[in-house]
């Protein structure tokens, strides 16, 4: 199944560009040279990507605006072109998830959407909704008790129920159901994302670990075929590690609030550690806080950190896998009391704000300080 893009732009050049590595790519290209059409078009279909030439600034803020206010394209990944003396800044002030440079060469632009199919696929892939009646059980950490509901569909990022749980949703809750036809159980933290009159309610997964999520997968695949499958890994270099977060150096870093799967190997050590984009700088890499708010992901990260301190002088492999974006969550969203206590992390935090030499500067400072002991085996 094919990905489908808007693209605006007036430039000849550029769309020759686009029309070569997107075909390659199969993403589909819905060109438009006035903003007008373009805006048209996201009110009435779904894209997986909305490409725009910022040539001019406020018709590209004005196109982004309207994908992002059109429920079928508010999660569609936005690619901003600028000319290669415009701000990196202005561009994701306007929505952008990936920044390209004009003049836009054929190897740089295929990097970079690589890594913007990757999230497209993803994206869909967690819009896609399989019908089907499952028992599920729901238990409300407010001390309501447990409750039982069928679901009418199921997707890997959430389900809906009926009935809907009555009261006034008091906070998390667990949800639990089984995997027809298989010996898998779910069970993960979840939230009410709507409501209706009829009884029907949405849930939301939260913290479903990554053994859960490939089983689910798994199974909506084996259901239905047609389910998006995920691109392969992209090879990273980590140049930066304390408790809480890693630098990864990639010519096509994933945006700032993507959700991101690492596959790490040290040695004979294999761990798979979560975590979420806080800084990205194109072409050159990405500062990554890892996840640990269930015991899984701390115990995950805990094991990863010191396979890295038994071996020092080993360069870990590093794979990193898009799990897609989180554009609602608060950036502070996840981070642990005892983040104001790692450097790191730190200016992670205000990375996204500060000019890419700035901040690109500061991270070779730290590097010239005094390490944490969990950092001695991460390459300089």
């Amino acid at each position: 199944m094919k990905l489908h893009s808007l693209v605006l732009c007036s430039d000849e050049k550029i769309l020759r560009v686009l029309r070569r590595v997107l075909g390659d790519l199969e993403i589909v290209i819905d060109h438009c040279a006035e903003s007008d059409s373009a805006i048209s078009k996201l009110t009435r279909q779904r894209y997986e990507a909305v490409i725009v030439d910022c040539a001019d600034e406020r018709v590209a803020s004005q196109v982004l605006r309207s994908a992002r206010s059109a429920p079928c394209n508010k999660r569609a990944v936005a690619v901003a072109i600028l000319d290669s003396d415009r701000a990196m800044r202005s561009a994701f002030d306007l929505g952008a998830h990936f920044v390209l440079y004009k003049p836009l060469s054929n190897e740089r632009a295929k990097t970079s959407f690589r890594a913007a199919r990757a999230l497209m696929k993803c994206e869909r892939r967690r819009n896609t909704r399989l019908p089907v009646e499952i028992p599920v059980w729901i238990a409300f950490q407010g001390g309501q008790g447990r409750q039982r509901a069928v679901t009418s569909d199921l997707g890997e990022g959430g389900i809906a129920i009926q009935p809907a749980p009555s009261g006034t949703y008091p906070g998390p809750m667990t949800v639990s159901f089984p995997l027809p036809g298989t010996e898998h159980k779910i069970e993960c933290a979840g939230e009410i994302a709507w409501a209706n009159s009829t009884r029907q309610a949405g849930v939301r997964f939260v913290d479903l670990s990554s053994e859960s999520r490939k089983q689910l997968l798994s199974w909506l695949e084996s259901q239905a075929p047609e389910i998006e499958k995920d691109d392969p890994p992209v090879p990273c270099k980590l140049t930066d590690l304390s408790p809480g977060a890693g630098y990864l150096e990639t010519v096509a870093p994933f945006p700032v609030r993507a959700t991101v799967s690492l596959a790490i190997t040290v040695a004979d050590v294999q761990v798979q550690v979560e975590g979420i984009v806080r800084v990205a700088n194109p072409e050159i890499g990405m500062g990554v806080e890892f996840l640990r708010s269930t015991p899984p992901q701390r115990a995950q990260l805990e094991k990863f950190i010191q396979g890295l301190m038994n071996n020092p002088g080993v360069i870990p492999e590093i794979m990193v896998q898009p799990e897609g974006l989180d554009a609602d969550g608060p950036m502070s969203g996840q981070v642990p009391p005892e983040a104001s206590e790692d450097p790191l992390l730190d200016l992670f935090r205000k990375g996204s704000s500060l000019a890419t030499e700035t901040f690109l500067s500061e991270l070779h400072q730290q590097r010239g300080s005094p390490q944490e002991p969990a950092e001695t085996g991460a390459p300089a």
